[in-house]
């Protein structure tokens, strides 16, 4: 989960299988409330939050379960491997 911070204006859900070698997809993304409901749904689950506006800006323009473009990979690996290491000290 990709989020802007405090007002939450933007959220960005992604979805990655580990082990996998398909890219991450866009699973959910919405402004404003659907961005708080987003946010709200990824904490009832215990999924990892990680506010980057500048990536959540960047993956706003793909759709629902596209893959993210090859430009994004980099940023999102940084993402990833944030997550995997909060999920493993938890």
């Amino acid at each position: 989960m990709i989020e802007q911070p405090k007002d939450r204006s933007l959220a960005i859900a992604l979805q990655y299988e580990k082990g996998t070698r398909e890219a991450p997809r866009v699973v959910a993304k919405g402004r404003g409330l659907f961005a708080d409901r987003i946010v709200a749904l990824a904490e009832e689950n215990g999924i990892i939050i990680e506010a980057n506006p500048v990536l959540a800006q960047a993956l706003s323009g793909i759709e629902i379960d596209d893959s993210i473009p090859i430009e994004l990979y980099e940023a999102v690996a940084i993402v990833i491997g944030y997550v995997l290491r909060a999920s493993k000290a938890r």
